[in-house]
């Protein structure tokens, strides 16, 4: 008898039990599809909305935001005068993006910011109850350094593709992680980096969300 994998049995009852996406995420899930754009997807985008929640957050940071698709899933969780600052080295990418959150009714909670996220990120004074860390992959340790001191007790640093993402291999990654010598690509080092950094934080505890292409959640602890 043929078993499904756990993790897409698991990708799959997540998206079930996820916030019903409006018809802006749709449209988002759409453009995503037929473009091949990488997004979070709406399992993991479920769950940063329930972690802006948990957290009762009212700021957020993004390291890398793309057309707006995490951001969005995220909004709805912030009070009215809450704020979430996108960042995007793509301007085009990025007026998507405003005009996304606009139409869902979230412009106005929201900081569009064009250029480097880890320069921008040192004009804003913190703190940030959420950031998501999904900028180049082989700047994940640099982009938590500049952000750590902006992160409360109990906030929360997520960082996607903590498992998959292009040419990361993860068999590297563990070895890596392993302390053993291997001949790792960039994003592979990059992704490894980062994880003994968090991992290796006392500040903060650290584990892993097995959906999408799997997130690092690391929780401010002291």
């Amino acid at each position: 008898m043929d078993e499904t994998p756990l993790p897409e049995v698991t990708e799959q009852f997540a998206r079930t039990l996820a916030p019903e996406p409006d018809a802006v995420i749709e449209e988002m899930d759409a453009k995503a599809d037929r473009e091949g754009f990488p997004t979070v997807g709406p399992a993991v985008g479920g769950w940063l909305r329930l972690l802006a929640r948990l957290t009762d957050a009212e700021r957020v940071f993004e390291f890398g935001s793309g057309f707006g698709y995490s951001a969005y899933w995220m909004a709805p969780a912030l009070p009215a005068d809450g704020e979430i600052v996108l960042t995007e080295i793509d301007a085009d990418e990025l007026d998507e993006a405003r005009e996304f959150l606009a139409r869902g009714g979230y412009a106005d909670r929201a900081a569009f910011e064009h250029g480097d996220a880890i320069d921008i990120v040192d004009a804003y004074d913190g703190p940030f109850d959420v950031v998501l860390v999904d900028n180049e992959k082989d700047r994940y340790a640099e982009a938590f350094e500049a952000v750590r001191e902006k992160v409360p007790v109990g906030g929360v640093v997520a960082a996607d593709n903590a498992i998959e993402a292009g040419p990361l291999d993860f068999d590297d990654v563990r070895a890596l992680l392993a302390g053993e010598d291997v001949d790792a690509n960039d994003m592979s080092r990059g992704i490894a980096a980062y994880l003994e950094r968090v991992r290796d934080d006392p500040d903060f505890e650290t584990g892993l969300l097995p959906l999408g292409e799997g997130v690092a959640v690391s929780v401010r602890v002291a």
